[in-house]
Formats: structure tokens, sequence, C-alpha cells
């Protein structure tokens, strides 16, 4: 047993209560609700498009506000896994999300951009209610929230450069300032409200406004993505037919990447409630913050952000059968106990 499997979990994750399929129903609505205000209202569509950026903010705000820099503490009390969590989900899924990204859509850069840009984006919020569920080390899960953040956020520049700079859909050398700007200022302006409101507000207020961030944030991102669909559903309809492919290659990249992390559990010998964290976390992708960051560094590319969209639409339905799938096996090895 290692030390995380004893400590206390310094970031309490209630089961989410809009996981799994209520989620994915929320964010089906979203976009049949866009659908239907930009084919009957155009001028009502444009004008719900052109209104993100606030949105955009809140959400980036919220996502900002809810992660945990001081959990960071406890991974120090088991390094390997994070090096092999860190490994698994910035040195491997991208390569892994680049070849079927590369094999289904290399003929439509927007679509293969949008595509790659969620494979390549670990989750740093739901994920920790799944590994929950699923009996995973809570604690864990909790340190790697923010390394997952900021990773993504110094990498998302780089992962275009190596696998999307072909398609020419991003102006790279203007990212790092857009990350800058809009993304790492407001993370540290979140952080440093979140240790404010901790410190002046007694425990139970501030664990209230906690749980109304982690509420708000599918509900947030289902109005980003009404907005982005009320805008732009003329261009949408056209490639319909592309999206059943990206559904297609977003099973085989579940598939890919839960083998993956079967077979590196099974070559560092990892106890089940890592297990069961690897599985999650190279699972589960930060769709909410690819959308704000994909809509501000490459803008006015709605196909990129409708393939980011779909890939949500899957996943959750795909974490709640990763975790019966997790939890069939502790009753399988407690039955051989």
């Amino acid at each position: 047993m290692t030390m995380t499997d004893t400590m206390p979990d310094p970031q309490p994750q209630p089961e989410p209560g809009l996981a799994g399929f209520g989620a994915t129903a929320l964010l089906a609505g979203a976009i049949a609700l866009g659908a239907v205000v930009g084919l009957l209202s155009p001028e009502l569509g444009r004008r719900l498009s052109a209104g993100t950026d606030p949105t955009l903010l809140l959400l980036v705000a919220l996502l900002f506000f809810e992660v945990r820099l001081r959990a960071v503490v406890a991974g120090f009390a088991n390094l390997r896994f994070m090096a092999i969590a860190w490994g698994a989900n910035f040195l491997i899924v991208p390569v892994i999300g680049f070849g079927i990204a590369s094999l289904f859509l290399s003929g439509q850069p927007l679509l293969f951009a949008g595509l790659l840009i969620y494979f390549i984006s670990p989750c740093t919020d739901w994920f920790l209610g799944f590994t929950r569920m699923a009996k995973g080390d809570t604690a864990l899960g909790a340190a790697l929230i923010p390394i997952n953040m900021v990773s993504q956020l110094l990498l998302y520049p780089v992962w275009l450069w190596l696998f999307a700079r072909h398609t020419g859909v991003a102006d790279l050398a203007a990212i790092p300032d857009v990350l800058l700007q809009w993304f790492l200022i407001p993370f540290v302006a979140a952080q440093a409200l979140h240790f404010a409101l901790s410190r002046l507000l007694p425990e139970g207020a501030f664990a209230r406004i906690s749980d109304w961030v982690g509420f708000a944030i599918p509900l947030v991102t289902a109005v980003l993505i009404v907005q982005i669909f009320a805008g732009n559903i003329g261009t949408v309809a056209d490639n319909l037919a592309a999206f059943a492919v990206i559904l297609v290659a977003i099973f085989l990249f579940f598939v890919a990447t839960f083998l993956m992390g079967e077979g590196l559990a099974r070559m560092f010998r990892l106890p089940y409630p890592q297990q069961a964290l690897l599985a999650m976390t190279t699972a589960a992708r930060n769709a909410p913050l690819m959308l704000a960051v994909t809509a501000v560094a490459i803008p006015d590319q709605p196909l990129i952000l409708a393939a980011i969209v779909i890939g949500m639409l899957v996943e959750f339905p795909h974490l709640t059968a990763l975790k019966q799938l997790l939890l069939a096996r502790v009753r399988r090895k407690g039955a051989l106990a």
C-alpha cells in the first residue's frame, strides 16, 4: 500500500450530479437548442454567437477557481505514479491522438485540428468524480489536476506546431500571447481569489461557493455550445457526414487509451486504486477548457469547435461504462479472494 492510499482526500468530490448520461443530455440539448435558434432566426443566432467572449471569460474563471494548487503536495508522496500519468497524458496520448486523427481526417484540416485538440488535453475536473465512483485514488488524482491544467496550457502551442502546423488553421506565433492574456493571467487571478475567499469566509460558506462553481461549469459550457451552434449551424450542417467519422475516431481513441493504460498498469504493477485513476485521467478530456482556448486562439473556425463538442457527447457515456468495467473488476477480485 502506498502513502496516497491512506491519505485523506484533499479535495472532496461528490458524485457528479451532471455526470454520465445526464451531462450528455445537457450537451445534446445545448446543440439542439443552438441549431434550432440558428435555423429559425439567423439574426438572433449571429447575435448569440457574437456574445461568446463574456461566456468564455466566465467559463475560464470557473475552471481556474476550481484548481487546488495545494493538492500538488499529495503528488510528492508518489512521484513514480505522477511521472507515469504525466508521460501517458502528454507523451503517449498525443501520439495516439495524432495517429487516429490522421487516419480519419487528414483531408479535412479544420476537423482534424479540432479532433486533435480534443485528444491531447487531459481532464482537470470531472475525471476525479468518476475516479471516486470507481474506487480509485482521489487523493493522488487531486494532485494531477493543477499539473494537467498548467501542462496542457503550456504545451498547447507546442502540440499544434508538432502535429497541426501543416493544416495552416492557426497563427502559431500569436498563440503564446493569447494564452498569456486569456488564460495564464486569469489563472493567477482566479487562484488569488480562491486563496483569499478560503481565508476570509467560514469553511461552510466557502464550501458552498466551491459546490456552486462545480455545478455551474457544465451549465456555462452548455451556454457556450448554444452560442457556437446558433451562429454557425449552416457551416456545421454542411459537414454532418464528417461528424459520423469523428464518432468512430473518438471510439477508437478511447479503446486505444484504455489498452495503453492497462499495459502501463501491468508494466509498473500499479495497485487497483492507481489503475482506476490512470484509466480515468487518460480517458477523460478537458473539452470545456479547450473550447475556451481554441475559440480565442483560433477564432472564427466553428468546425474546430464543433469537433471538440462531439467528443464531449461520447465522453460521458464512455466514462460511465469505464466506471462500471472497473467496478466489475473489483467485485470479481473480491469474489476470488
